[in-house]
């Protein structure tokens, strides 16, 4: 085995669900999804697609009815994407680990924002990249970029910038200005940047028209720029596996090469459910948005009124991000949590070094009440401390 592989390590969110299985009562809220089915018209269309008999292989990038919707759906938010820059993809994680190979050379230098999913770090390490992380800085529970600190992170031999915003599992999200200063800056060292963007449309300000800031609107169709989405998140689709790529016109046929040799493509029916859930994406996304708006809003208060412990609301995803005051060891708080009062969140240091006192919470929730309970069991837990 590759030593990258061997040092590769193993998910603590596993672990901690892992500690877990098989015990009843346990209020789970470790993984980041909905509890709630993929909405019954993209179901029906997978399976109309199967009963048709379409088991076979299709195009690389995507079937075009699908590369057109997601055009047309991306240039509603963001401008002109024209077809020659899209490829779909089997997920989000696969579009993400497809954009670090074809960019990442072992020995390249390359930059993370972090605390960030830990597939986005890892995957660099896999191609041997050599990795700088600039850790966002928490103030009573909001997390905030050192926008001066990436800058000087990110020179001319940083070959990838690697950004999730809004991000998992903070919550936090880029401004303009900062992705204008970002871009800008990018552009004089021709660094690339690898834009984790698959929360864009589960975001609670208002005044945003359903949408977080993307680098999209503010790059030009050849920048140095890859942006990755997933149908996961805002259409309730975790398990269908189901992704897409925007990148330079360059990239795309080369892209597509390098699909041959991952997936080869993604299946049939399940790229018809794509369509259907974006054809039916007014009727989806907004009610889906402000579902989680309700568990977060239940939830943070909650929280928030515990003696001790640091959090403020997510601006964007589905996660309350928080610390314990006094509990500075998050993957051994996590597995008691599971054995001692049945509740099930993520440890921080799954995330990042500079995470490790904090727990993450899903609260996408198709009960609300559930995060009640999980309040109140935590409450209890943390009395029994005392």
């Amino acid at each position: 085995m590759r030593q990258a592989i061997l040092d590769l390590a193993q998910s603590r969110i596993r672990e901690v669900a892992n500690a877990g299985l098989g015990q009843t009562d346990l209020l789970a809220f470790w993984f980041g999804e909905s509890d709630e089915v993929t909405p019954e018209p993209i179901r029906q269309a997978a399976i109309a697609s199967l009963q048709r008999g379409e088991t076979f292989y299709s195009h690389n990038l995507g079937l075009p009815e699908l590369r057109q919707a997601v055009a047309h759906y991306m240039t509603q938010r963001h401008g002109p994407i024209e077809l020659d820059r899209l490829a779909i993809t089997s997920g989000g994680v696969n579009a993400l680990m497809l954009a670090t190979q074809a960019l990442v050379d072992a020995g390249d230098e390359v930059v993370a924002v972090t605390p960030v999913w830990p597939n986005l770090t890892a995957q660099s390490a896999i191609m041997g990249a050599h990795l700088t992380c600039v850790p966002l800085q928490a103030h009573d529970g909001q997390w905030q970029l050192d926008i001066e600190a990436l800058l000087v992170a990110v020179t001319a031999k940083t070959k990838l910038l690697i950004v999730n915003a809004p991000n998992n599992p903070t919550g936090w999200t880029l401004t303009r200005q900062e992705q204008q200063r970002i871009l800008d800056h990018c552009r004089r060292t021709g660094t690339w940047i690898l834009a984790d963007e698959v929360y864009e449309r589960l975001y609670f300000d208002a005044s945003a028209n359903g949408c977080a800031p993307s680098f999209l609107d503010l790059a030009v169709a050849d920048d140095r720029l890859v942006v990755v989405h997933s149908f996961s998140k805002s259409f309730l689709m975790t398990g269908w596996r189901l992704g897409w790529l925007v990148m330079p016109p360059s990239m795309t046929a080369q892209m597509g090469k390098l699909i041959e040799f991952n997936t080869s493509c993604v299946s049939v029916f399940t790229q018809r459910a794509g369509i259907a859930a974006l054809e039916n994406t007014e009727s989806i996304t907004p009610a889906v948005v402000a579902h989680l708006k309700l568990c977060r809003d239940t939830l943070i208060p909650l929280l928030q009124s515990i003696p001790g412990l640091e959090v403020s609301a997510a601006r964007g995803g589905m996660y309350a991000f928080f610390k314990l005051a006094g509990h500075s060891d998050s993957l051994q708080i996590a597995k008691r949590l599971v054995a001692e009062a049945g509740l099930g969140l993520a440890p921080g240091e799954a995330f990042a070094p500079e995470s490790k006192g904090w727990l993450r919470w899903c609260f996408a929730s198709r009960d609300p009440q559930r995060l009640v309970q999980g309040v109140e069991r935590l409450r209890r837990w943390l009395a029994a401390q005392a």
